[in-house]
């Protein structure tokens, strides 16, 4: 059988080490990621981690892609009453964690696709002793920090400095770290060093899970221990379109994976009116805004959705979309935007095989509440949640909030197989279209599409205004016919972190690959011939 090379690629660049290790002992590239996402939750412990969520596509040649859904859902006790007191769900803190990790749960599900493959060759995965030592070995000896970890750092000091478990684990002699300092995380090595022997099940059902449930308590959640032992990812049917190009992928509900569909659905419909690079951005620019307009109205946990969100990307819609973007003309924004703090990374195994994953805590540091006795930092993806009973988004114990989180995937008509995404809250269905749209639609090779100036409408992570927001190089170009199609834009600096941390990995029907990682990042990209 013809053995493609491989490949893979991540936002720091110890995670892509890891992938690469894992890959080049004939590991899947399921066994790379889980592997690359505990490397990545030590060294980027800002933007995911083992209490944070995780959503999958991963494909087999010349079947349909699979989702997992690694989401959690908020605690029974996390109702309206519990939150009386409350004119809005706390951002940070105890109260900010009301929602279950699925990260950990994503990772065992995942592997067990992967054992499915092995077993057609009479194979077994990899140990999990073998796929979490980078991440062992990184968190008990250390890892350079970077200068996103200092800038998130000094961001949420003073709303993170007190909660439960952060000075201990984040900070330095409850200072902050400088960039290149050693970052070393004891507790969360030895919690590893057990998931690692006992099985990625006593997160949920074990010793872990229980720690964890009495730390979440003792610091104000809701979360107890009977939600552990209730959760579980479950395997999902992802939305797809058809185009011109071929069919695209993405996550259902609760995930933005429906706008990051349209965008690229309606652009496909669109795009021959465009002669230049700034007729593309004004084009993917009106098309986010009709994709959020819909998502906004429509998208919420699965239980509550009034409508199959893949009607949306039936061609009768689609073309009523089409009818309020004008060429010459900016539809008047903003709109109610979304936070975000995220890590997306792509691999692709000898066989073919590909993962398109994203990992995520919500907002730098997610709650800030770290568990004492795990060192697992928790998410606040549930105070996305509304307190208002009337809302598209209104708390209730089991439900799942809204997820910026959509990792993509495409399956294109010359043969090309393509995983792609980026972190970025809001930005993530734009980026993805940007990139994807320069390098399919446009010609542009695949580190190009990804690095070249970009564009943001609305807010991204770390960020409040709603407006469109140009990166510098981009804007030299574009800045004044965009101002002139109507369009309320701000400059920011060239190779900005605002615009996500972008990759891709393509497998072409020869069986060479091409991977690129973001500029914006501290990440690497590897193509290698497996032996």
């Amino acid at each position: 059988m013809k053995k493609n090379e491989i490949a893979f690629t991540a936002p720091h660049f110890k995670a892509t080490e890891t992938g690469r290790k894992i890959l080049e002992q004939g590991g899947t590239a399921i066994e790379a990621m889980v592997a690359a996402a505990a490397t990545i939750a030590v060294v980027y412990p800002h933007m995911n981690g083992l209490g944070g969520d995780g959503f999958w596509l991963i494909s087999e040649p010349g079947k349909t892609p699979v989702g997992i859904d690694a989401s959690g859902k908020a605690a029974e006790l996390a109702t309206l009453d519990f939150y009386k007191d409350h004119d809005s769900i706390p951002t940070r803190g105890g109260k900010a964690a009301l929602t279950m990790a699925g990260a950990v749960a994503g990772w065992q599900e995942a592997l067990a696709v992967s054992q499915e493959w092995q077993a057609a060759s009479n194979a077994q995965n990899l140990p999990l002793s073998t796929l979490l030592d980078d991440a062992i070995q990184l968190a008990k000896n250390g890892s350079a920090v970077t200068k996103t970890y200092v800038d998130a750092s000094k961001k949420t000091f003073a709303d993170l400095v007190h909660v439960q478990g952060f000075d201990e684990a984040f900070l330095k002699a409850g200072g902050l770290y400088k960039e290149g300092d050693d970052l070393t995380l004891p507790v969360l090595a030895k919690t590893l060093e057990q998931l690692a022997d006992k099985g990625l099940d006593d997160f949920y059902h074990g010793d872990i899970g229980a720690r964890l449930a009495k730390d979440l308590a003792t610091a104000g959640s809701p979360i107890r221990l009977a939600d552990f032992n209730s959760y579980q990812a479950k395997r999902v049917a992802p939305l797809q379109v058809k185009t011109s190009v071929g069919s695209l992928y993405n996550l259902p509900a609760p995930t933005q994976g429906i706008a990051s569909l349209l965008i690229l659905a309606l652009y496909d419909k669109l795009y021959t009116q465009g002669k230049t690079a700034i007729d593309m951005a004004h084009l993917l620019i009106e098309c986010t805004k009709q994709a959020f307009i819909a998502r906004n109205q429509f998208l919420t946990d699965e239980s509550r959705l009034t409508m199959d969100l893949s009607s949306l990307l039936d061609d009768e819609q689609l073309e009523k979309m089409c009818h309020d973007i004008a060429l010459e003309r900016a539809q008047p924004w903003p709109h109610q935007a979304k936070h975000g703090d995220t890590v997306w990374m792509g691999a692709c195994d000898n066989e073919g095989r590909m993962v398109s994953y994203i990992q995520s805590l919500y907002w730098e540091f997610g709650s800030g509440v770290v568990s004492p006795s795990t060192g697992i930092v928790w998410n606040n993806r549930g105070s996305s949640f509304s307190l208002d009973k009337d809302s598209l988004q209104a708390l209730s114990p089991n439900l799942k909030p809204f997820h910026t989180l959509n990792p993509a995937f495409a399956e294109l008509n010359d043969g090309r197989r393509m995983s792609y995404g980026t972190m970025g809250g809001e930005g993530q269905p734009q980026t993805q279209a940007a990139l994807f749209s320069r390098y399919v639609y446009h010609g542009m090779p695949l580190d190009q599409a990804i690095s070249e100036g970009r564009w943001l409408l609305g807010r991204t992570w770390g960020d409040v205004s709603h407006n469109l927001k140009i990166e510098r190089d981009f804007a030299d170009v574009a800045a004044d016919e965009l101002v002139k199609r109507g369009h309320d834009l701000v400059i920011v600096d060239s190779c900005n972190e605002l615009m996500g941390h972008a990759g891709a990995v393509v497998l072409h029907q020869d069986g060479h690959t091409d991977a690129a990682t973001d500029p914006r990042s501290d990440g690497s990209a590897i193509v290698s011939t497996f032996i």
